[in-house]
Formats: C-alpha cells, sequence, structure tokens
C-alpha cells in the first residue's frame, strides 16, 4: 500500500494546510488507496528519516520500492494514473501539468512570502516595511489568475490536478481577505473545496493531529 509520512502534531493555524494535503486529496480523487506515518519532530531530523525526504520536510511517498519527496512530483506521479486529474489527451495533460507548475512556481512563492511575514515575523520592523510590497506582488498574481480564470469554473474546461494545486497554494491566503476580493476566485476555491475528495482528505489530515506539542 502507499505510505505518505504526516505531522503529529502542528500548531493550530497549520491545520489543513500541511502539503500532505496535496497528496491525500490526489489519492482521495484517483480512488488510490494509502495509509500515513505520522512523524514528531525529532524522528523528523533523523538520518533514517532523511534518507526518505532528504530536506526533512512533509510528505515523502512511498509505493514498493520507489520513494518520492516533493508534493508536485507526488501529486504528478498520481495523477498520470487518474482520469479524475487528468484529461486523456496528451495535449490536456501537458496544460494541467502546465497549471501544477504554475501554482507551485508563479503563485506559492510570492503567497507563501506574504504568509511567513503575517504568521512568524508581523510585529518585526522589517516585515512591517516590507510586506505592502509583499502584499502587492500577492495581488498581481492573483489578478493574473483571476483575469485567466474569467467566467470558467476550473482553468482548462475541467477539473485537473492543475486545479488541486492551485487550490491548495491559494489556502495559504487564509490569514488574509485577499482571495475574496476577487469573487471569481473565491467561486473557484470553494467549488474545488467541495469535492467529495478535498473533504475526505482534510478529514484524515485532522485527525492525524493527535501528538503533543514539542516539550
Amino acid at each position: 500500500m502507499i505510505e505518505i509520512s504526516a505531522f503529529k502534531w502542528v500548531p493550530p493555524f497549520a491545520r489543513g494546510l500541511v502539503k500532505d494535503l496535496r497528496v491525500r486529496w490526489a489519492l482521495e480523487e484517483a480512488g488510490l488507496p494509502y495509509r500515513s506515518r505520522t512523524i514528531d519532530f525529532v524522528e523528523q531530523g533523523t538520518d533514517a528519516y532523511r534518507a526518505l525526504q532528504p530536506f526533512a520536510q512533509v510528505p515523502f511517498y512511498r509505493e514498493e520500492d520507489l520513494v518520492l519527496f516533493e508534493s508536485g512530483a507526488i501529486v504528478l506521479r498520481i495523477a498520470r494514473r487518474s482520469d479524475a486529474l487528468m484529461p486523456a489527451d496528451e495535449a490536456g495533460r501537458d496544460r494541467a501539468t502546465s497549471w501544477m507548475f504554475a501554482a507551485l512556481n508563479s503563485l506559492e512563492p510570492a503567497i507563501q512570502g506574504l504568509a511567513d511575514i503575517d504568521l512568524f515575523n508581523a510585529e518585526e520592523d522589517w516585515a512591517k516595511a516590507r510586506r505592502p510590497q509583499a502584499e502587492a506582488y500577492v495581488r498581481q498574481r492573483l489578478t493574473q489568475l483571476s483575469e485567466r480564470l474569467d467566467g470558467d469554473d476550473y482553468l482548462d474546461g475541467r477539473f485537473t490536478a492543475g486545479d488541486l494545486m492551485m487550490t491548495t497554494v491559494l489556502r495559504d491566503l487564509r490569514q488574509t481577505e485577499l482571495v475574496s476580493e476577487y469573487a471569481n476566485l473565491a467561486a473557484y476555491q470553494a467549488r474545488c473545496e467541495a469535492r467529495p475528495a478535498f473533504a475526505r482528505a482534510l478529514d484524515a489530515q485532522m485527525a492525524d493531529f493527535t501528538g503533543d506539542p514539542p516539550g
């Protein structure tokens, strides 16, 4: 059976955002059974864990002799095996892959930069000075995404792994009201999160947070 790693504990603000969520969601969409291996912060730094995930992050993905890391690469592997996540035609699959990369490369760095300021450094002088520029960069990307989506339900005609990845990236803005300023983006995110597979994935991640905080 497929095995993925996940945290036993994260602060409440991070629950529902840890990147194993996107892998769980892809597995649920594809109908592939899996089990989660929960780790604590001590195990995270061990040589044994880093042999599976070189950067000591989550998740890793293990299926028989294959071990992968980086959520984008893992979701891509799962998507290639699922009609629910990839169109049947080659061009459609390539476009879905492009949107996966766009979420990870064109939007996530900007969004994560703003989240790092808001959640970890909000009271620092440098963060207060940097935040207007960081927010402006996020707005630029959201505007571009909104214009591209226009009145469509999904990024390329139907739900794909590109929409899955984009939605998980947009969720990292939940400490702000930025997405809600774009009616079509807010509706798009809600539409994707209304999928039963997303609800199952989120419930599974939340159920794994049973460990105690590091002491």
